[in-house]
């Protein structure tokens, strides 16, 4: 009986120790995604600043697959001691939807991780290729409902975070458009730089340098305002669709992670997210910082999710 009330005792003090001294070890930071692209932005930065705050390794991992899926199913399956984190995109969600759709059981759930924080969360960018005899949303529509089918729309792939937003957009337009999908965001850039189609979606930051030089032409954002790199791209709300839609990166760990360990966590996230060097790195990049703690986040992701899942629901099957 000794022994066990002596276990007990040592057990609770090695749980306090540990959220009192976290981190213990490295912090493991997944990308669900190829090298690259905006979560590989946010990835690296905070990798830096969080080995400066903390003297320990702080790797960034990529654990592309299954549309961010396997990175995110890996995270969600190790230990919950604030050890891993991911850094994610609405794909976190989009994959779960595509899945239920087809009837698919997918190989994480959201009750196995916990949000940290919110990083960054721009508006989606509607983007069109000069040729196209167009300046604004309204001649777009017009143009798009004079050749209705014809025109051509690229995305990241089918459901994914360029998609869906644009699917929401022709709907509420009432138009018809034909789906290029690629394999990512840089590839659906590449289409409509080329001019194989006509239109895509993507982060501000994707498409900024090829707005400036002129080899793509902004229309509007999905956003509720202009966004900084763009101030004279207009909202869709603005313009009469009721449409929002952002490219967000945030931060989950494994759910279950003691609420003494979590603080901690979330504690040297805010301290990171707010250091210079995080906050240059992406402004230099064209990303507005925009810092939410987790419950401050979990308002900002329902809402997000509960929008784009009812387009992926109205699509359906494709």
């Amino acid at each position: 009986m000794k022994r066990l009330l002596l276990a007990v005792i040592l057990g609770s003090a090695a749980i306090g120790g540990h959220a009192q001294d976290y981190p213990l070890r490295a912090i493991n930071i997944t990308v669900p995604n190829p090298p690259g692209g905006m979560n590989q932005i946010h990835a690296q930065p905070l990798s830096a600043v969080i080995e400066k705050l903390t003297s320990q390794p702080a790797p960034v991992v990529n654990r592309p697959g299954g549309t961010a899926a396997v990175g995110t199913a890996y995270v969600a399956n190790q230990p919950a001691d604030g050890h891993n984190i991911l850094v994610t995109t609405p794909n976190l969600y989009l994959v779960i939807e595509k899945d239920r759709v087809y009837g698919v059981k997918s190989p994480f759930s959201l009750d196995q991780i916990a949000p940290i924080a919110l990083l960054s969360a721009d508006p989606l960018t509607m983007v069109v290729h000069p040729s196209l005899p167009v300046k604004n949303v309204k001649e777009l529509v017009v143009l798009a409902k004079k050749h209705s089918g014809d025109m051509i729309f690229s995305s990241s792939g089918p459901y994914g975070i360029t998609h869906t937003p644009m699917a929401m957009f022709i709907d509420a337009a009432g138009i018809k458009m034909r789906h290029l999908p690629t394999t990512g965001g840089g590839p659906a850039i590449t289409q409509a730089l080329g001019g194989h189609a006509q239109v895509t979606a993507s982060g501000p930051a994707a498409v900024y340098p090829h707005v400036k030089s002129g080899k793509l032409r902004a229309l509007a954002n999905w956003g509720i305002k202009p966004h900084p790199a763009l101030p004279d791209v207009r909202p869709l709300k603005d313009l009469g669709y009721d449409v929002e839609a952002y490219l967000w990166v945030g931060l989950f760990t494994a759910a279950g992670t003691p609420e003494p360990t979590m603080t901690k966590v979330r504690e040297l996230i805010r301290k990171a997210a707010s250091d210079p060097l995080f906050k240059q790195s992406l402004e230099k990049v064209h990303v507005v910082p925009d810092y939410r703690d987790a419950p401050e986040f979990k308002q900002f992701f329902d809402a997000d999710y509960k929008r784009m899942a009812a387009v992926v629901k109205k699509m359906g099957k494709i």
